[in-house]
């Protein structure tokens, strides 16, 4: 799995390396019909890059129901399928956000968070949540969080300054490192083998698992 580390953030579009970042596969499928007509609908008129990741963005965002905050089944994984059902976990949003992003031919990538799901003084349950990382000319790489927002939970697109969805505040949360070309196959994993939303919030992997 090819990631880019912190080190190398300053990384631009043509450099050895980057092209992982624009390539269709298994789960960010946006050699998929419907995929790349919606990509395409979306930068339709649209003047650069900034304002086409904000339009693919926000769609993910608000347009696509975040499956456990809905209560919405079926469990999707690939990008296609959670363009066609309209819902997914973080993860699968962020595979659906990856997929518009760079059937537009715009660099992006997965990123990980560990986060505190259920608070306990003496065993607190930790997650991973998916994001994503979308290379701006103008910026360089910059995270996004798609995941939608509920109260609060109030993430945005207004870079230079990331706005994501959680911050990290307790013992044990952190950012994992890298931007990867492909989903964490724990990710994958919880998605596929698992049948319905509550099956999927019971077994949400931990950053040792990945």
């Amino acid at each position: 799995m090819k990631s880019v580390g912190k080190k190398d953030h300053s990384l631009i579009a043509g450099c050895a390396g980057t092209e992982a970042y624009l390539q269709p596969s298994e789960y960010i499928d946006f050699n998929h019909s419907a995929v790349a007509k919606k990509a395409a609908d979306l930068a339709n008129g649209l003047k650069n890059d900034i304002e086409i990741a904000e339009a693919c963005f926000y769609f993910v965002r608000d347009s696509i129901k975040h499956s456990w905050d809905y209560r919405l089944n079926p469990v999707t994984c690939k990008a296609s399928d959670v363009l066609l059902y309209g819902t997914g976990y973080c993860y699968s949003k962020s595979h659906l956000l990856a997929a518009l992003l760079r059937a537009n031919g715009i660099l992006s990538g997965l990123c990980y968070q560990r986060l505190v799901l259920d608070i306990n003084i003496s065993n607190s349950r930790f997650c991973l949540h998916g994001l994503n990382a979308v290379y701006l000319n103008k910026y360089g790489w910059y995270s996004i969080d798609a995941r939608g927002n509920k109260p609060g939970v109030d993430a945005g697109f207004c870079p230079p300054v990331p706005k994501l969805a959680f911050k990290i505040l307790y013992a044990g949360e952190m950012n994992l490192d890298g931007i990867l070309t492909e989903p964490l196959p724990s990710a994958i994993k919880v998605l596929t083998q698992n049948k319905t939303i509550e099956q999927v919030y019971e077994n949400l992997p931990d950053a040792q698992e990945v």
